[in-house]
């Protein structure tokens, strides 16, 4: 039984959706569903209703969007952790999404700070990348 087109499509965009931080291209995503970059660019956009990298773009800037919210880091630091290397292209695709320069976009917002409702310490310790009580767990003890 053959697999439905859309299968290997949505197989691309999850592609998209779980790694958008890392420098996919569209051939990459082409590869993931099985087909020629061509193909897949265009079953893409009839089936999405944008290009691969309108996509993929978008998915970054929600993310971009979502840490000027919620953290306090920097718009240089948020740009490259969302996978984008030129702090003057994310600023101009931001601002033509979202209306607003990045700064401003976290201006709108109260300070991250305020939605926090544990000490700054316990924050700042599970806020550092690689120390999120779920990666260390104990070792399994044998009976």
């Amino acid at each position: 039984m053959a697999v439905p087109p859309s299968r290997h499509l949505l197989r691309a965009r999850d592609l998209c959706d779980r790694h958008y931080a890392e420098p996919l291209r569209v051939a990459d995503l082409a590869r993931a569903a099985g087909w020629s970059p061509a193909h897949f660019a265009r079953e893409f956009r009839r089936a999405f209703g944008e290009t691969p990298h309108r996509y993929l773009l978008t998915r970054r800037l929600e993310r971009a969007a979502a840490l000027l919210r919620d953290t306090d880091r920097p718009v240089t630091e948020i740009c490259h952790a969302v996978g984008l290397s030129s702090l003057g292209s994310f600023s101009s695709r931001f601002a033509q999404v979202y209306g607003v320069p990045p700064a401003a976009y976290r201006a709108s917002f109260p300070p991250a700070r305020r939605h926090l409702r544990i000490p700054a310490c316990v924050a700042k310790a599970y806020g550092r990348p690689g120390t999120a009580g779920s990666e260390k767990r104990p070792p399994a003890v044998a009976s």
